[in-house]
């Protein structure tokens, strides 16, 4: 019986250790931070940011700039704060033309994925069928070369203009059914599902497994959106104050999908108040 009770004791330490690990009832993990959310801090002083960010409570960034500085010289920064970076992301032409360059320096970051977040445009005139296509076939191959010789995980960022309509879906479906699930995954941006007028929660339900990683963001109450892929960074709001269901996409995104990182994003020009909301809305969930 003492040992029996012994037992139950310690089960129930265990239990009660890992949920206090936990970072909320929604979430198990902490989210990340983009790197483009402090953009302008980044760019003055990259430790002194780094320790911003740390006390805001992020210990994960995705990379979307060096800010000048060498791959290897950032992740130094980031094992001196007990910091990871888990995503690096590069523009579409580096990752054709440079593919060696960006695997390195996602790897000497210490990164898992590398990601795009657009495919060259005028936004001005709508996407097609034709910019789709080379663009899937341009994933397939870098995405290739990403895994088999570098192990890494090719994401493309939705960005809205990939929503306009296409036979019977849209230009995404056709992105995602003319690539190669082995080479390309996918990050999902939720503000730009939303903003085309999209539901993330009905693409999560749909497209689960190929999606990897995921932009949490939120986007002012009452906006029009379009198929531009742009709209002015006020528009980005702190999460649960906007047009956007974030506790259902949330449920959703754990429930079917297969993401591993989740990124708090704001491109306003209020992040220092906004994100800590946003970082304690996910907690709360």
């Amino acid at each position: 019986m003492k040992t029996k009770a012994v037992c139950i004791i310690l089960w129930f330490v265990v239990l009660v250790t890992a949920q206090a690990q936990r970072f909320g009832k929604a979430l198990k993990e902490t989210p990340g931070v983009v790197s483009y959310t402090f953009r302008n801090s980044f760019q003055k002083d990259v430790a002194l940011t780094l320790d911003s960010v740390k006390r805001m409570g992020f210990t994960n960034i995705e990379f979307s700039n060096l800010f000048g500085r060498r791959a290897a010289d950032i992740k130094a920064m980031l094992d001196e704060r007990g910091m990871k970076c888990t995503s690096f992301g590069t523009n579409y032409d580096d990752l054709l033309g440079k593919t060696t360059q960006v695997a390195e320096n996602a790897k000497a970051l210490g990164a898992s994925f590398v990601r795009v977040a657009w495919i060259p445009h005028d936004n001005t005139i709508p996407f097609t069928v034709e910019m789709a296509k080379k663009a899937a076939d341009d994933f397939n191959k870098a995405g290739k070369q990403l895994k088999e010789q570098y192990h890494l995980t090719f994401c493309y960022h939705n960005h809205g203009y990939e929503f306009v309509d296409y036979e019977k879906g849209t230009l995404f479906d056709y992105l995602v059914a003319n690539t190669n699930p082995d080479y390309v995954s996918f990050e999902m941006d939720i503000l730009w599902v939303a903003h085309p007028g999209k539901d993330p929660v009905a693409l999560l339900k749909k497209y689960g497994p190929r999606i990897k990683l995921m932009h949490v963001k939120d986007l002012r109450k009452g906006v029009k959106g379009d198929f531009s892929g742009a709209t002015p960074v006020e528009n980005d709001v702190a999460l649960g104050t906007g047009q956007i269901d974030v506790a259902a996409v949330i449920k959703a995104a754990v429930k079917y999908s297969a993401i591993e990182n989740y990124y708090i994003e704001d491109e306003s020009k209020e992040v220092n108040v906004q994100v800590p909301v946003s970082f304690a809305f996910l907690k709360g969930l």
